[in-house]
């Protein structure tokens, strides 16, 4: 297993967290929280690698936060073990139905802690192997085409259910046709891997996702975003991308390699109304489509720039 792991305890009892933390100290990273809504601010800000969990806590309970959790795209495979005095199946079904991973019971035994979080540790690892496998660009080692198709459709859903905003940023690499062939492709993979690690860098929040779509073109999902914010950070991708500074001889805008950006984004909701008064949603599809007709103008527009239509 990796050296140090990120757990986050959760309990509204100091003593069971005092215990919990002196057993598992071995393991790396921990953090505390003692209520429901304080887990799922401080999971969200750092994704653990492992939430162990009270299930009887005033106002949100252990339950509550587990269902919460599954819900978000960014914390629903991080694996949830409940500490409970409960020795009933009732609990253990509900738990496990929500999608609990295990139960350890109160008072915590050290050995079976230590067993119980070893093992979660170790599975979690071979899951998330597989899952970059599976959702991984193998040239650029971001996100990719199918990983964005999956967090888009998700973060679409999310964002029609709680009225929040979303943007996409649709990016191509000016000329990269010619820059293959002036430099040669493996001069343009490593162009490539560049471009992805300056995009990664410069997008800071966890739940924002740069992927490579296909070819020279990126995406970037931002959930949460309005079209203000996705302009500044167009603007902030466009900067940082030419502050790498990689020679494009044959560029017709400049001498280094440079971007075009198409931004989309749509706001409360996303809602429109029928005209028989009933709520109706846009099909994912048309963020997509509004993003490439923006990137359509930035590169008729003259290339290196970003678009809003």
């Amino acid at each position: 297993m990796q050296d140090s792991f990120s757990i986050l305890l959760v309990d509204d009892d100091p003593t069971v967290i005092g215990v919990l933390g002196t057993i598992l100290q071995e393991f790396g990273r921990l953090r505390f929280a003692t209520s429901g809504p304080d887990a799922l601010r401080m999971a969200r800000q750092s994704v653990p690698d492992l939430i162990l969990m009270d299930i009887e806590m005033p106002g949100m309970n252990g339950f509550d936060v587990c269902t919460a959790m599954k819900g978000m795209p960014l914390l629903m495979d991080v694996p949830i073990v409940f500490i409970t005095s409960h020795e009933d199946d009732e609990h253990e079904v509900k738990g496990l139905a929500l999608g609990a991973a295990d139960f350890i019971t109160k008072p915590p035994r050290a050995s079976q802690v230590v067993a119980r979080v070893r093992m979660h540790l170790r599975m979690k690892q071979m899951a998330d192997a597989l899952r970059n496998a599976a959702y991984q660009d193998g040239l650029t080692q971001i996100a990719n085409r199918r990983q964005f198709e999956e967090t888009l459709h998700r973060e679409w859903l999310r964002a029609q259910r709680v009225g929040s905003p979303t943007a996409l940023l649709m990016i191509d690499i000016d000329a990269f046709k010619k820059y293959n062939d002036h430099y040669g492709h493996p001069a343009g993979d490593r162009c490539l891997q560049a471009v992805a690690q300056a995009l990664q860098q410069a997008v800071h929040r966890p739940a924002d996702l740069v992927a490579r779509y296909g070819g020279e073109e990126f995406t970037v999902l931002l959930p949460e975003t309005d079209s203000c914010g996705a302009r500044f950070l167009a603007l902030h991708l466009l900067q940082a991308v030419a502050a790498l500074n990689l020679p494009h001889a044959r560029s017709p805008v400049a001498g280094h390699v440079t971007l075009s950006i198409g931004v989309s984004a749509f706001e409360e909701g996303p809602a429109t109304l029928h005209a028989q008064g009933g709520v109706a949603h846009p099909p994912v599809a048309s963020l997509l489509a509004a993003a490439d007709q923006a990137l359509y103008a930035a590169k008729e527009g003259g290339r290196c720039q970003g678009r809003y239509l």
